[in-house]
């Protein structure tokens, strides 16, 4: 989401205050979808149940580490930038362009399906912002592109869970998170086991 920003009274070498503000402000977007992603792998560690539960619930834990060290990382190059740092839950939930992960308590493999998508929002969210700030500022962009080598990596992990011996995934087709837990649990979802809303697979 853009907003206009006061510019910074310094940024780092190269870069003028101008585009500093805008380096930043690509980052304060991976600084909320980052933090909405290790909120929404946290809910789901919670609130497996199934056969699948203690793989699935026993993964997501070191992906939320990583995610959170991802959002220190990217919250201190803006601060290096010389711009504030919007880190507040009021903060992300007024500027983000996504909504609530719709899924609550459910089966592992259907939650797996909905993160499938959660996951190609955040990966695509992020390859966009390092082409974004690659020619201004090659160092964030390659902050970007070493998350991207956890965040691909992690959505492979989830992914190898809905494929099948063909090399096809079961929620392919689908977009919307509940559309892809229903297809990925081969069951119905109850109401209460998803919540209103369903995540844009542009962004998570």
């Amino acid at each position: 989401m853009a907003r206009r920003t006061r510019l910074p009274r310094f940024t780092v070498p190269t870069l003028d205050p101008k585009e500093g503000a805008q380096v930043a402000e690509v980052l304060q977007e991976r600084v909320h979808a980052l933090n909405d992603l290790a909120l929404t792998l946290k809910h789901v560690h919670w609130n497996v149940v199934g056969p699948h539960f203690i793989a699935v619930h026993e993964m997501l834990d070191p992906q939320v580490e990583a995610v959170r060290g991802f959002v220190d990382e990217t919250a201190e190059r803006i601060a290096t930038l010389g711009s504030p740092v919007r880190g507040t839950p009021g903060a992300l939930v007024k500027e983000r362009s996504w909504d609530d992960y719709s899924i609550g308590r459910g089966d592992a493999i259907a939650h797996l399906g909905a993160l499938d998508l959660v996951y190609q929002g955040v990966v695509s969210g992020h390859r966009e912002a390092a082409e974004a700030v690659e020619e201004a500022d090659p160092v964030s962009n390659d902050m970007l592109i070493g998350h991207l080598h956890s965040l691909e990596q992690f959505h492979w992990f989830i992914r190898a869970h809905l494929e099948n011996a063909s090399g096809s995934l079961v929620t392919e087709q689908e977009r919307t998170e509940r559309d892809a837990a229903r297809e990925a649990g081969a069951e119905e979802l109850t109401d209460e086991e998803t919540k209103v809303g369903a995540v844009s697979t542009d962004e998570s």
